[in-house]
């Protein structure tokens, strides 16, 4: 099993101190994350993609080019990467260049993106998002492989015979679809035979598990071989300690200041208490054990191969958010990587067997 760390940029006040942090150092906390990720050995660094309120993610790959120059090993993903909000070929472009930057160390994770204040700024319906977001791949995707595009296209300017430079490092980017609740992502996931990644957060397992096999069953029904599958799924929260009684602790302050927020801001309430929470969420709080007993119940029902945590401490300190990183690195993902199996394919720059380091030039 591989392991991602992730940061969607929430810039609110510390639920637990009300102190919000000047947006230089949140990206400067954001920095010193995907540091501590490479220093502990996880496997991947993500970054999403939002555009309003509280988040300060609208520039991903300008981020991750930033962590790509600090860092050495560790794999880069988009978390999500908004297509149905984007140009894609201006998302091709920026993407590409990120990908020559890190050496071929870019994983995309895409999605249509949710929020209606994001959907307004860019002039985007909840009725069109769905054909926004499955055109702007089928541009993105061949333009990653193809040197001249024609294109039809409803949503952006047709293309005729269009170059788009640079041409990218890998060949091709590995792109996962993120997927939240709903069957279209999935379902374009499983036509183009891609890597879906679950968000698996704000609900119990069974909704999550319902969409993976809908994926399964359109993967099969697509001719793909059924071998070729690959899953990753979110958690919801991350606190490792010495024992549950000492992570329950330490989280409850966090689980109740979320909570108040939850009913503030008047959204729907799935777990009342941390200990609900603790036992039917996909959160990871508790002893090592504990941690390593639910990765395998949620394993069972989903799947999957790849995990992510939360990158950001959350309203934890952060010598408490550092020790449960450490923590998990050291008794828990040993545990996990032996008894699951990792994704099929290999951990690094996707490359054909021969390559030219230069480009083609066309006269």
């Amino acid at each position: 099993m591989k392991f991602i760390a992730i940061t969607l940029i929430v810039h609110r006040p510390d639920p637990v101190t009300g102190v919000r942090k000047p947006t230089r150092d949140r990206f400067r906390e954001v920095l010193d994350n995907a540091l501590l990720a490479e220093e502990l050995g996880f496997d991947g660094f993500g970054v999403g993609e939002r555009h309003e309120r509280p988040f300060i993610s609208s520039s991903p790959p300008v981020v991750l080019s930033h962590v790509a120059a600090l860092t050495r090993r560790i794999r880069l993903f988009t978390a999500v990467t908004t297509l149905s909000l984007l140009d894609p070929v201006r998302a091709y472009e920026d993407y590409a260049t990120l990908d020559h930057l890190s050496e071929g160390r870019l994983d995309l994770i895409i999605g249509k993106g949710n929020g209606a204040a994001q959907r307004e700024l860019f002039h985007v319906t909840p009725e069109d998002q769905w054909d926004r977001n499955a055109e702007g791949y089928e541009v993105f995707r061949r333009l990653w492989r193809q040197d001249r595009v024609t294109a039809a296209t409803r949503f952006r300017p047709p293309l005729t015979d269009a170059e788009v430079w640079p041409r990218p490092y890998q060949r091709p980017v590995r792109v996962w679809h993120g997927s939240a609740t709903s069957k279209e992502s999935v379902d374009l996931a499983a036509r183009y035979g891609d890597p879906l990644f679950s968000a698996n957060v704000t609900h119990p397992v069974e909704p999550y598990a319902e969409l993976i096999r809908h994926y399964r069953e359109r993967w099969e029904h697509h001719g793909h071989d059924p071998a070729g599958i690959a899953i990753g799924a979110g958690t919801a929260g991350i606190h490792v300690a010495g024992t549950s009684q000492q992570a329950l602790a330490a989280y409850r302050p966090v689980f109740e200041a979320g909570l108040a927020f939850q009913r503030r801001a008047g959204l729907p309430v799935v777990f009342e208490t941390l200990e609900d929470f603790a036992e039917r969420s996909s959160a990871l709080i508790g002893s090592p054990q504990q941690v390593i007993d639910k990765v395998h119940r949620y394993h069972e029902r989903l799947g999957h191969t790849a995990l992510h945590v939360h990158a950001d401490a959350g309203g934890l300190t952060e010598a408490q958010h550092r020790h449960s990183l450490e923590l998990f690195q050291s008794a828990v993902a040993p545990v996990l990587r032996k008894d699951i199996p990792d994704p099929l394919f290999a951990w690094g720059p996707v490359l054909p067997a021969s390559r030219t380091e230069e480009e083609p030039v066309h006269v």
